[in-house]
């Protein structure tokens, strides 16, 4: 018996592909033709399909990772972006600071750059902070504070004060300040003490009572003399200063009419008198 049914030659044809199955393959050919350019394009996950293993993330994800490709590309300029905290994400740690703290860097960095373009501003006592003391001066005097090591002895300390040298550390170690002095001192009115076992305080007499300091010892940063808390009245100075600020300034005003300074006029008197009681000298 022959059982005989109906055929169709579309039966032999493969099923078409459903709407969703070419939507896939047309992303699957933009896919192709993108990583052809170097870039892979992001699977529906906003990630990649990769031979052993497929990857995605969410939005905020890729906020985050687009915020750090931008913070990587401001990096090659020389600069890094700060994060959220006001710091840095580096490799080993990350850091953060307060708004205040910014503030104080950024001045801090201004101060920096304004001495790099000359003679530092004086601290309140009309000297320099540096990076391993801090000095002072009046007219008259040379205040130098050197902090060491907490507990250091008197016998260890090591200070050579000399007209115009000055050297002062700890035995067996480098010197902390080492240098020619800016002006002669008188050694005999020069001394030090070590305070309360944790900085040297020394004490260098001027000789030269006219002029402000611009350092210490040479080669130290240079302070700016013209911004230094001038002497408002005669009276704040001790008898000596006193009489040689008055001499000085008699003698700009003889200089300024042309006259005789108070020396010359000394030395006149002196060869007049010379003279008169011994003329058979001239």
């Amino acid at each position: 018996m022959v059982i005989i049914t109906e055929y169709n030659e579309q039966d032999d044809i493969p099923p078409s592909s459903s709407p969703v199955e070419e939507v896939k393959d047309k992303n699957a050919t933009k896919a192709i033709k993108q990583n052809k350019k170097g870039l892979q394009a992001p699977n529906i996950g906003n990630g990649l399909d990769l031979d052993n293993y497929s990857c995605g993330q969410s939005v905020q994800e890729v906020k985050v990772a687009n915020n750090a490709t931008e913070a990587i590309e401001e990096n090659k300029k020389g600069h890094l972006a700060p994060t959220i905290g006001n710091g840095l994400d580096l490799d080993n740690y990350s850091c953060g600071q307060s708004v205040q703290e910014v503030k104080e860097a950024n001045n801090a960095t201004e101060v920096l750059e304004e001495n790099k373009k000359g003679p530092l501003a004086p601290n309140i006592d009309n000297g320099l902070d540096l990076d391993n003391y801090c000095w002072g001066q009046s007219l008259q005097e040379v205040y130098v504070n050197i902090p060491v090591p907490q507990g250091t002895k008197s016998r260890f300390i090591v200070c050579d004060i000399k007209r115009n040298h000055l050297t002062v550390g700890l035995k067996g170690q480098p010197p902390i300040v080492d240098g020619e002095l800016y002006g002669p001192v008188k050694v005999e009115a020069c001394f030090w003490t070590l305070e309360d076992q944790k900085s040297i305080s020394l004490l260098l007499t001027k000789i030269d009572q006219m002029n402000w300091w611009k350092w210490v010892v040479k080669g130290e940063p240079e302070l700016d003399t013209e911004k230094v808390e001038q002497i408002t009245s005669l009276s704040e100075l001790d008898p000596e200063t006193r009489s040689s600020v008055e001499t000085v300034m008699f003698d700009q005003r003889q200089e300024a009419m042309g006259l005789p300074t108070l020396d010359e006029m000394q030395n006149q008197e002196m060869e007049k008198f010379i003279m008169e009681k011994y003329p058979w000298m001239f």
